[in-house]
């Protein structure tokens, strides 16, 4: 059997952490959805800049667009959210079959926005209300900031991810905002009813970070490749002590959604470490595991579907305490991974908007130069 289908029915959703218009345009996507169990799509700035440097599948509608006057930034939103939109709507009959628990499609507010409550909101609202389809989550990212706008808009009914979260206490924060939006909206009379959020948590950049300290100290090599399987694990069974508490089973009753857990990251990045990790290791039912092409394929051809979320727990616990107690701050280490997390989107965003201004600037430039001749 489809190893990819084994896992969603152990109760773990397969999103894609990919989407470039060269899939929707070739069946590629459909495919995945229809044989390979895809159940949704991510997306984040460097992927939709690698979609637009690499390929000429945008070229005609950035010339039009730029023809028409309109700005880098909103020829970049327009283009993007043509290409969710076209997700979204291969994934309706996901959506539908799961009453609203599945399907979902991602995009995040631009990432310059990330330190900013105000801006991250008027933009989140300006998106959701553009694509306007049920089915859509806007990503907004983990910060002080980000966490304040995530409860404004969750009182409005907005869909959020929330994004870019490491730690323990950055994931309890997502969980936090998430019930205190539900509350808000409940206060002013409004339905819980079809809200739906996530909270995206990062792995393989913890293992990337925590591996190089460990590097550097000479000690505790033995755990080198471990930390972030072992902080996912236990960020689950705070999952499990907020969602299925009494407290939270008054809003179910009010008909309010858990907010589930993407595993996000989950591609290796040192090569030593087994390519379907992160995969492997984190499969528990009430997930999501969003999963980058080369993975998402090693995973099909020789992952191992089954329930992994809590072996091993106590030993992954302990290991935490192991880098507290050699002086390693989990808390402090993923807040410096969640900076460079912003500042990496922010840049992919930015070599994005530079790639739509000279694809503009070459095709209005050729098309002056024809007629001329």
């Amino acid at each position: 059997m489809n190893k990819l289908v084994e896992l969603t029915r152990l109760g773990q959703s397969i999103w894609y952490d990919n989407i470039e218009r060269g899939l929707l345009k070739n069946g590629e996507l459909s495919r995945l959805i229809t044989e390979d169990s895809i159940t949704g799509v991510t997306s984040n700035p460097s992927i939709f800049e690698k979609a637009i440097t690499s390929s000429t599948d945008y070229d005609e509608d950035i010339k039009s667009l730029a023809k028409q006057g309109v700005t880098t930034e909103e020829i970049y939103e327009t283009i993007t959210v043509q290409d969710i939109i076209s997700a979204c709507d291969l994934l309706q009959a996901v959506y539908r079959k799961s009453n609203g628990s599945d399907g979902y499609v991602s995009i995040e507010v631009p990432p310059d926005y990330g330190y900013d409550t105000t801006k991250t909101i008027e933009s989140a609202r300006r998106i959701f209300k553009t694509i306007n389809c049920p089915n859509i989550l806007i990503k907004v990212p983990g910060t002080k900031e980000g966490f304040t706008a995530v409860k404004q808009l969750i009182s409005e009914g907005i869909n959020i991810n929330i994004t870019l979260l490491f730690s323990l206490e950055q994931y309890k924060s997502a969980a936090h905002f998430y019930i205190e939006g539900l509350k808000e909206r409940l206060r002013a009379g409004l339905s819980l009813n079809n809200i739906f959020s996530v909270a995206s948590v990062f792995v393989s950049r913890i293992d990337t970070t925590v591996d190089k300290m460990i590097n550097e100290r000479g000690k505790m090599k033995d755990i080198r490749g471990r930390t972030a399987v072992a902080n996912a694990k236990v960020i689950y069974q705070i999952y499990r002590m907020i969602f299925d508490s009494s407290d939270f089973r008054e809003l179910l009753n009010k008909r309010a959604n858990k907010q589930k857990i993407v595993w996000a990251s989950t591609s290796t990045k040192n090569p030593a470490y087994f390519d379907t990790l992160y995969v492997d290791e984190l499969i528990a039912p009430e997930t999501i595991n969003t999963i980058p092409t080369a993975t998402l394929f090693a995973f099909k051809d020789h992952g191992k579907p089954q329930i992994t979320i809590e072996k091993n727990l106590e030993q992954s616990e302990q290991l935490l305490k192991s880098l507290a107690d050699a002086g390693i701050n989990m808390e402090q280490v993923c807040e410096e991974i969640l900076s460079d997390g912003v500042k990496m989107f922010k840049d992919s965003y930015d070599k994005a908007l530079k790639a739509i201004e000279n694809k503009s600037l070459r095709k209005v430039k050729k098309s002056r130069e024809v007629r001329c001749c």
